[in-house]
């Protein structure tokens, strides 16, 4: 009896990069910064330099870190719409608090409106089961008429940024942003969370199959309540950041850093319908942005046509994920 041997069907080389890519994705987003440096470079002779360097970094810390809550909740299947106002009232109630208050008080007194926001979004999502768009949406716009009472109480005593958020926002320390004193343990503390600990595993499982996670014994609300309170405290952090990067404290501070941030999130990899991703691609979606901001900048758009573009590339990775996975 003769037996016939089987030819392996030869892959083309295109879905061999294809898979190779897929299977590690943070290779194509890091080759996707150096082509937009070198862009730049070209643009702009001499303007990739070692102050460019620490200026990109301290703008990207910021976004990073409100990308960071939007990845942690996009793994659930959600999203936070008022990581930008919760930046904002930190921000704006520090620099207010200051300058009659201790620092120590003025920061818990800063914190205090994110810890709130997020465990009002964490029950509406976790108990009540509003959608996390409408919920997060609607407690921005409470926060921000809330901000709004607040500045008319305040706005005879004036607003100072304090020196150590200036020096932590601005400073630069032997070619090194101070900020990254700040942002290296966050990051590295979000990370570990992610890929660690049972906490981030029940992200993931959240986001994957919400009703298999029930029917194992998992409390639902609890992990979306804490999720929305960390995601709020980070936002609060971020605020108190960029305070000290910017030093002119508004009613809008952090409003334009919303739709890039969840733009980063999802040029980073992580899915809008959950249970994938990661904050490592994160922080290069970050830096991509970052970095095509500066582009844009140089070729004069406008901030209409920017938040354009942010659109535009939120649609276009959703649907190339989505390919991917019909292929798959």
């Amino acid at each position: 009896m003769s037996t016939t041997a089987i030819t392996p069907t030869p892959v083309p080389p295109g879905r061999r990069v294809k898979r190779f890519m897929a299977d590690r994705p943070l290779i194509p987003l890091i080759i996707l910064l150096v082509i937009l440096v070198v862009i730049l470079q070209i643009l702009r002779p001499g303007i990739v330099n070692e102050r460019w360097i620490a200026n990109t970094i301290k703008f990207a810390i910021p976004l990073a870190i409100l990308a960071g809550c939007q990845t942690m909740t996009m793994l659930t299947g959600g999203i936070d719409l008022s990581v930008g106002t919760v930046a904002t009232m930190s921000a704006f109630i520090m620099a207010t608090q200051v300058v009659n208050q201790d620092p120590a008080v003025a920061f818990l007194l800063a914190m205090m409106p994110a810890v709130l926001i997020g465990l009002v979004n964490g029950i509406g999502v976790g108990v009540f089961r509003v959608h996390p768009l409408i919920m997060t949406l609607g407690t921005s716009l409470i926060g921000t008429g809330c901000l709004q009472v607040y500045q008319r109480t305040v706005i005879a005593s004036g607003a100072k940024i304090p020196d150590f958020l200036a020096w932590l926002g601005t400073g630069v320390t032997y070619g090194f942003p101070n900020a990254l004193l700040l942002f290296v343990p966050l990051a590295a503390l979000i990370v570990f969370t992610l890929a660690r600990t049972g906490f981030g595993r029940l992200l993931y499982a959240v986001g994957d199959n919400e009703r298999a996670t029930r029917l194992s014994g998992v409390q639902y609300w609890q992990v979306i309540t804490a999720l929305y309170v960390i995601s709020s405290m980070l936002a609060g952090i971020t605020g108190l950041l960029y305070i000290g990067l910017i030093k002119a404290p508004s009613l809008s501070l952090a409003e334009p850093l919303v739709l890039p941030s969840v733009a980063a999130a999802v040029i980073g990899g992580t899915s809008i319908f959950g249970g994938r991703g990661g904050y490592t691609g994160t922080i290069i979606g970050a830096l991509i942005l970052t970095v095509l901001t500066t582009l844009l900048t140089i070729l004069q758009m406008p901030e209409g046509a920017r938040r354009i573009l942010f659109g535009l590339i939120v649609l276009f990775v959703t649907a190339a994920y989505l390919r991917i996975v019909e292929e798959r």
